[in-house]
């Protein structure tokens, strides 16, 4: 499930990338990209509370510590793209 929420979390960001360079309106698209991002996270949180409930300590150990910094990574990733025309926009108010 967090792969398809991951996926939709992507292109929403390029949608609202692509309709900013277009001149159209792209803060839906900006607050999809960033809800899905959410969503995602919370459904990689709910994978590892299943594995927990399972007692399965090996796919904790396995996948846990990698994904870790991938997550804050795209996340952090995901804040700035999805965040930036918003940034541009103001600058180019200035």
């Amino acid at each position: 499930m967090w792969i398809i929420l991951a996926v939709i979390s992507i292109v929403a960001t390029f949608i609202n990338l692509y309709l900013y360079l277009a001149g159209k309106e792209y803060k839906f698209a900006m607050a999809v990209g960033l809800s899905f991002t959410s969503l995602t996270l919370c459904a990689e949180y709910s994978l590892v509370s299943q594995w927990v409930i399972a007692e399965d300590w090996a796919a904790l150990l396995d996948v846990v510590p990698g994904m870790e910094r991938a997550l804050w990574s795209l996340t952090i990733v995901s804040i700035m793209l999805n965040t930036a025309p918003v940034l541009l926009e103001m600058k180019r108010k200035k």
